[in-house]
């Protein structure tokens, strides 16, 4: 017999395309959390240099605070699949068609029911709530706004009061920092990774009209849940003292700390609105 002559052959792996967009390009954190890096004990539950971990429910599950609620099927694994189209007429008379992510139909649509920033003052949690789900006569205009709809709710609370750090529902590891400065007014704006079935989605939180920020709230900086992070005023809505918060969903492909200038965060090549309460944990 002929003896066979085995010869090792190397095997490299194709590196992933990623999505092009016009601002900045990323990993998307789906592909983040597949590394092929085995040499830790993250088990694929990587984002970017971070060790998430493990989920606390099931791949076809919802978590909602820690309550697993099975979705089967109806869960996507990726939130753009449920974005909707609307439209509004803008200040200057042009119509502006927009994408969004309204509220899911089976969580609460009473805004009491949720945890925010602030806490209720006066008797209300939410003066004026996100509208960007309704047709374009029924979102919120007025001589002193220069935006048409809402994309965000308007918390009530005195001049000073502390804005604190909210853990979104399912989410992973600490929010960071990937603003502090000039936006609506003085804006300081976290990144929330979250999970969602068995994939991770990135949310942006905007907090806006603070009277001042937190020094410690400084880009790149990670928090912790109850930190705060500003204090409630009215720059950028003088007169009108309250806190604006705001949840947006970053698209795949886009990582929001490359973002340049802070403008384009709320652009919708970036992200796109989302009703708050889709992420908010409940009382």
């Amino acid at each position: 017999m002929i003896p066979l002559l085995l010869v090792p052959v190397a095997w490299m792996p194709t590196r992933a395309a990623e999505r092009t967009v016009t601002v900045t390009t990323a990993p998307s954190p789906n592909n983040a959390r597949t590394t092929t890096d085995t040499a830790d004990d993250c088990a694929g539950r990587r984002y970017g240099a971070r060790c998430l971990p493990p989920p606390r429910c099931a791949r076809d599950e919802l978590d909602l605070d820690g309550l697993c609620v099975p979705t089967g099927a109806a869960m996507e694994e990726d939130r753009s699949a449920s974005l909707e189209t609307n439209a509004h007429v803008d200040r200057a008379g042009r119509r502006v068609v927009y994408e969004h992510l309204p509220r899911r139909p089976e969580l609460p649509a009473d805004y009491d029911r949720y945890v925010y920033p602030v806490e209720p003052w006066g008797g209300h949690t939410v003066t004026s709530g996100y509208d960007l789900d309704r047709r374009d006569e029924a979102q919120r205009r007025g001589q002193t706004l220069r935006a048409v709809g809402h994309g965000g709710v308007d918390l009530p609370q005195e001049r000073g009061a502390p804005v604190r750090v909210v853990s979104l529902r399912g989410e992973v590891g600490e929010p960071e920092v990937v603003f502090a400065g000039e936006l609506f007014g003085n804006t300081v704006v976290l990144r929330h990774v979250v999970r969602e079935g068995a994939a991770l989605q990135t949310y942006l939180a905007l907090h806006g009209h603070l009277q001042s920020i937190a020094t410690e709230a400084v880009k790149g900086v990670t928090v912790r849940p109850g930190a705060t992070i500003g204090f409630v005023g009215d720059s950028g809505a003088l007169g009108v003292v309250h806190l604006h918060y705001e949840v947006r969903l970053v698209r795949q492909g886009v990582d929001p700390m490359r973002v340049e200038p802070a403008q384009s965060l709320v652009g919708q090549e970036v992200s796109v609105p989302c009703d708050p309460r889709n992420v908010l944990p409940f009382r």
